[in-house]
C-alpha cells in the first residue's frame, strides 16, 4: 500500500542506477525515498496491482495502465539505435511458425516484436537473461533480447534476424519509446511535479559525478565489464531521458497508435496517456 515514504522501482540495468543514483542516496534536496530493484517485467506486474507509486514501466505496460498512472517526462529511456534485437542460431527466411522466447508479456519489446511479424509465432515467456541460453541451446527457434543482451550476444553465437529499432524507424520515421518512469496519479499533480524535478536533478548530478556514480552501477550489473555498463548507459541515456519533449511524445503517440490498430492495446483517452506532469 502506499506510504508517506515513496518507494521507487527501477531495474538494476546500468541506465536505470545511474539516473536514480543521487535520489537514492540522499545526494539532491528531496525526500528520502525506499528503493525497489527488479527486473522490468517484474515492476510491469507490481504496477498492474498498484503496488509501487513510482516505477520504470514498459511503455507496452503503461498503454494498460494510464488509468492509474502517470507518465513522467524524466528519467525514461527512449531515441534511435536502442532497439531490442531478434537472435537466432543461425540465418532464418522468416519467423513464421517459429518458436520465439520473450522477455515478459508486457514489455515494449514484446508488443513490438507483434508489431512486426506475422500472428502464427508461438511465444514463450522467459526471464530475459535465460533467453540467449535458451536460443544457444535450442529450447526456442529465436529470441527477443534486451538490455546489454544487445552488446553480448555473439559471444553466444547468435546472429541477428531484425533490429526491432531500426524496423520501428524505418516505418514510422520517429524515436522508439522504450521504458518510462511512471508514478500513481493519487499522488497528486504538485508531488509528481516535485519528483519529476527531483530524477532530472538526480541525472544531472551523475553527469557531473560519474566515477562517484560508477561503484552503484557496477554493483548491481557484476556480470558486465565496465565497458559493456558504459555502453549500455551511453545508448540508453541521452537528452530524452532528460525531458521527454515533443519528439518524444510523438513517438509515444504513434506506438499507442499503432498498438490499438492491431487491437495489442485498450483504447485509451488521449489525456489519460498524455498525463505527463509539467507543473500544476
Amino acid at each position: 500500500m502506499p506510504s508517506a515514504r515513496l518507494t521507487v522501482g527501477y531495474s538494476p540495468c546500468p541506465n536505470d542506477c545511474f539516473i536514480f543514483y543521487a535520489l537514492a542516496h540522499g545526494k539532491i534536496d528531496f525526500e528520502p525515498v525506499d528503493i525497489y530493484l527488479a527486473d522490468v517485467e517484474e515492476l510491469n506486474q507490481l504496477a498492474r496491482r498498484g503496488a509501487l507509486e513510482v516505477t520504470k514501466l514498459s511503455y507496452h505496460a503503461f498503454g494498460h495502465l494510464a488509468d492509474r498512472y502517470r507518465m513522467l517526462p524524466s528519467g525514461g529511456a527512449l531515441g534511435r539505435g536502442v532497439g531490442p534485437l531478434i537472435v537466432t542460431r543461425e540465418p532464418l527466411a522468416d519467423l513464421s511458425g517459429r518458436t520465439v522466447a520473450v522477455p515478459g508479456g508486457l514489455t515494449t519489446a514484446n508488443l513490438l516484436l507483434r508489431l512486426s511479424q506475422s500472428d502464427d509465432i508461438e511465444y514463450r515467456e522467459m526471464r530475459y537473461d535465460r533467453i540467449m541460453p535458451a536460443v544457444e541451446a535450442g529450447e526456442v527457434d529465436a529470441g527477443l533480447i534486451i538490455h546489454e543482451s544487445r552488446f553480448t550476444y555473439h559471444q553466444h553465437g547468435l546472429v541477428k534476424h531484425l533490429d526491432l529499432g531500426e524496423w520501428w524507424e524505418g516505418v514510422t520515421g520517429k524515436l522508439l519509446p522504450l521504458g518510462g518512469i511512471a508514478a500513481l496519479r493519487s499522488l497528486g499533480g504538485a508531488r509528481l511535479a516535485e519528483l519529476d524535478r527531483a530524477i532530472r536533478a538526480s541525472l544531472d548530478y551523475a553527469y557531473e559525478h560519474p566515477d562517484e556514480v560508477e561503484p552503484y552501477v557496477a554493483e548491481h550489473a557484476q556480470e558486465m565489464s565496465r565497458e559493456v555498463r558504459q555502453q549500455h548507459i551511453d545508448l540508453y541515456v541521452n537528452r530524452y531521458s532528460r525531458e521527454l519533449g515533443a519528439e518524444g511524445r510523438a513517438a509515444v503517440a504513434e506506438f499507442f497508435r499503432r498498438g490499438r490498430e492491431r487491437r495489442l492495446l485498450p483504447a485509451v483517452a488521449e489525456d489519460a496517456i498524455f498525463g505527463y506532469v509539467t507543473a500544476e
